[in-house]
């Protein structure tokens, strides 16, 4: 099975006071790989002002911009229509000796050393060590672990923020699907799984008809490499599929920010984000 989504995201800065200059990179764009197509893209900048894009290290398409003029307000909209497939099941092609050797180790140490938002805890690495114990394939062994991961964590808006460490939810057990993708990621790489972070989108509707749109945000997932990469949601506890979009990749959230620059001026500034999702086929 085959999805074609529309997605339109704006992000719309409100400044108390003029900016007097800006200079900005956003990671608004979906990507196109295996798994999805991304056959028309528009982004737009108010004010109007030429852009540029490249790719970054991770293979995120990134649009770059400044703003010479004094401005009051910023509104980025980014739209795309995708080609999504069905979940694809994981890629079983690795055992643990496999994922252990020098050479391996070597080519994916970014993705299975700690970073800020996925530091070291001692609790998450003592879960990591028993679910892999338990599990003789790497594949089951992450299934298992983001398993757990949603089960143990409760889902509760505004309980973080962006700045959030997993370490942090953790200790509360709450939080939103970026923080559910931050602890799965410590606790895959904790069991030598090399990991990474995925932002998108996704649409809430299983059994979408033809034209129904759904309003939401920026979703967060997981890739694990067990001989090739493949997806899981840990928030929803499932395979990722033709109701995700996948838009930038990374260590963790801090190589994904939809948005990203310095401003002279501006005050205080109001942020409002508005995504929606319509299904075309």
């Amino acid at each position: 099975m085959t999805w074609r989504l529309e997605v339109v995201h704006r992000t719309t800065y409100k400044y108390s006071s003029a900016v007097q200059s800006s200079y900005n990179e956003a990671r608004m764009t979906p990507i196109t790989d295996l798994h999805q197509a991304t056959v028309n893209v528009r982004f737009t900048t108010e004010p109007v002002t030429p852009v540029r894009r490249y790719w970054d290290y991770w293979g995120t398409q990134v649009t770059a911009f400044d703003i010479g003029d004094p401005h009051d307000h910023l509104v980025l909209t980014s739209s795309a229509v995708v080609e999504t497939e069905a979940p694809a099941p994981p890629v079983r092609g690795s055992s643990w000796d496999d994922l252990e050797t020098p050479v391996t180790r070597d080519i994916f140490a970014e993705l299975l050393a700690a970073t800020p938002y996925t530091a070291h805890d001692d609790e998450l690495a003592e879960m990591a060590a028993t679910i892999r114990a338990a599990h003789d394939d790497p594949v089951d062994a992450v299934l298992a672990a983001v398993e757990w991961v949603n089960e143990s964590l409760t889902y509760q808006p505004g309980a973080t923020g962006v700045h959030t460490s997993a370490a942090e939810a953790w200790k509360a057990r709450l939080g939103v699907c970026q923080d559910f993708a931050h602890i799965a990621l410590v606790v895959l790489r904790v069991m030598g799984v090399p990991a990474r972070y995925v932002s998108g989108y996704l649409h809430t509707q299983k059994d979408a008809a033809i034209g129904d749109q759904v309003a939401g945000e920026s979703h967060a997932w997981i890739e694990a490499w067990t001989g090739d990469w493949w997806g899981f949601d840990p928030t929803n506890n499932q395979e990722i599929g033709y109701r995700h979009v996948g838009v930038a990749r990374g260590r963790d959230y801090a190589d994904v920010a939809p948005l990203r620059g310095v401003h002279a001026g501006g005050g205080k500034a109001d942020l409002e984000v508005e995504v929606n999702l319509t299904r075309l086929r």
